[in-house]
């Protein structure tokens, strides 16, 4: 299957008119993986011993809740507590993706309303955000501990849509990981992928079906046109 880049969509032509862009975090704004990383190794060694922390396993399940993915790799719920813990220790060393400071501050001045959907609970989020000075930029910052289904349902997606005060047409969704996909399209909203990131597996995201394919930030704004004034 050969996908479209931007501004043609796979699985039809996206909705002209959007008010809103609802945001995956790590991979999409932030590139958090090295401290991520770094996070998970301290929180494996110290609850389940030495040995090499299965890392490149952790990321394939990236965008899913924390303890959802220790169930799903049969590893300790207890170690989300040194994770949370270091990953807090680390925020300041988590980067922004060049050209996103200044897609949010466009996509500001043509009128969006701007949402994260994540898979970190909602608190380290909106405090990470707050770290590296992008927070004031979103309406809402959702996490998936305030949802009762994190992704792939399509709860948290739902519930930006909600906060928003907007119908699904009004509102696409970006992600790097086929959870986020699989997540707007329950919630009936159109999908990017987002491929400026070093994706961990890119045939799997891009066979999610996503409506458009970006390779840099600054490609978003083709599918965002100035929202029109009432």
């Amino acid at each position: 299957m050969t996908l479209a880049t931007v501004g043609t969509a796979a699985t039809g032509t996206l909705p002209a008119v959007r008010r809103a862009v609802i945001f995956d975090l790590d991979g999409v704004i932030v590139d958090s993986f090295a401290v991520m990383e770094e996070a998970f190794a301290i929180a494996y060694r110290e609850v389940v011993g030495e040995g090499e922390a299965p890392f490149a396993e952790y990321r394939r399940h990236q965008g899913r809740y924390f303890p959802d993915i220790m169930r799903i790799m049969g590893l300790p719920l207890e170690m989300e507590e040194p994770f949370v813990r270091e990953s807090y220790r680390l925020a300041p060393q988590v980067p922004v993706f060049d050209g996103i400071s200044e897609l949010l501050l466009t996509l500001r001045a043509r009128g969006f309303r701007l949402a994260v959907a994540t898979g970190k609970a909602g608190e380290r989020a909106r405090s990470l955000l707050d770290e590296l000075g992008l927070l004031s930029f979103f309406d809402h910052v959702i996490g998936s501990d305030e949802v009762a289904r994190p992704k792939p349902a399509p709860d948290i997606v739902e519930h930006a849509l909600a906060l928003l005060g907007l119908s699904p047409e009004e509102a696409v969704m970006v992600g790097d990981a086929p959870t986020d996909i699989a997540s707007a399209r329950g919630a009936d909203v159109a999908s990017a992928a987002a491929l400026w990131a070093e994706v961990d597996d890119e045939e799997a995201l891009l066979a999610s079906g996503p409506g458009s394919v970006l390779h840099r930030p600054a490609e978003l704004l083709a599918l965002c046109p100035a929202v029109p004034r009432v």
